[in-house]
């Protein structure tokens, strides 16, 4: 089984790119999603961040208030390491488990792992795989966010300010996928990726 990493900036089009992946025969696991499902109510990760941050980042039907906590997390780096010590060891571990699975069920597969963080934070095992980056100009990050998640332009730029900066993601990167351009082009550069992906002893 073949593992690479897909990371990027903040709205650079990682969802984009892990699309046209799966469509060429991909096998995606998704950080964001598996987070999402360890915050679901009943989930152990949700009342830790409730003990935390306080239950009035809960809605009223006890789901995560996300826009709320983004709101806090994103302005405050002691709020996000606080965050980040709750989830990311159980992302990571959930993510070990599915690459098990797939291992024993479909060895001949070639896995992406989507992981928007990779350079953030501390994930040793993740950061040795291949890595394909997303790129998007700052200005365009900025823009698809405000448009996106509805932030004022101070709110999207704390988002950028909140991740390391693309230059050190680039440097790291065994492939670019320069998505600034029409989908058409970024859709080439992909397939190009997946071939040399394909290609590898």
């Amino acid at each position: 089984m073949k593992v690479v990493a897909l990371t990027g900036g903040v709205a650079s089009g990682k969802s984009t790119v892990a699309r046209m992946l799966r469509s060429l025969g991909a096998e995606v696991l998704d950080a964001d999603q598996v987070a999402r499902e360890l915050v679901e109510p009943g989930q152990p990760a949700l009342d830790e961040i409730a003990e935390a941050f306080g239950r009035d980042f809960l809605t009223s039907d006890g789901r995560l208030d996300r826009r709320k906590l983004a709101g806090v997390v994103f302005s405050d780096p002691q709020a996000r390491r606080r965050l980040n010590a709750i989830l990311h060891p159980r992302i990571l571990g959930r993510l070990r488990e599915r690459l098990r699975e797939l291992a024993a069920l479909r060895p001949q597969t070639v896995v992406v792992v989507d992981l928007p963080l990779l350079f953030d934070v501390s994930m040793p095992e993740f950061e040795q795989l291949d890595a394909i980056v997303v790129y998007a100009t700052p200005a365009t990050q900025r823009r698809r966010l405000m448009i996106r998640d509805g932030l004022s332009e101070e709110e999207a730029e704390a988002r950028l300010r909140a991740q390391v900066p693309l230059e050190e993601k680039l440097a790291r990167a065994r492939w670019v996928v320069d998505n600034e351009g029409p989908l058409h082009r970024t859709r080439a550069q992909v397939e190009r990726v997946w071939e040399e992906i394909l290609a590898d002893p």
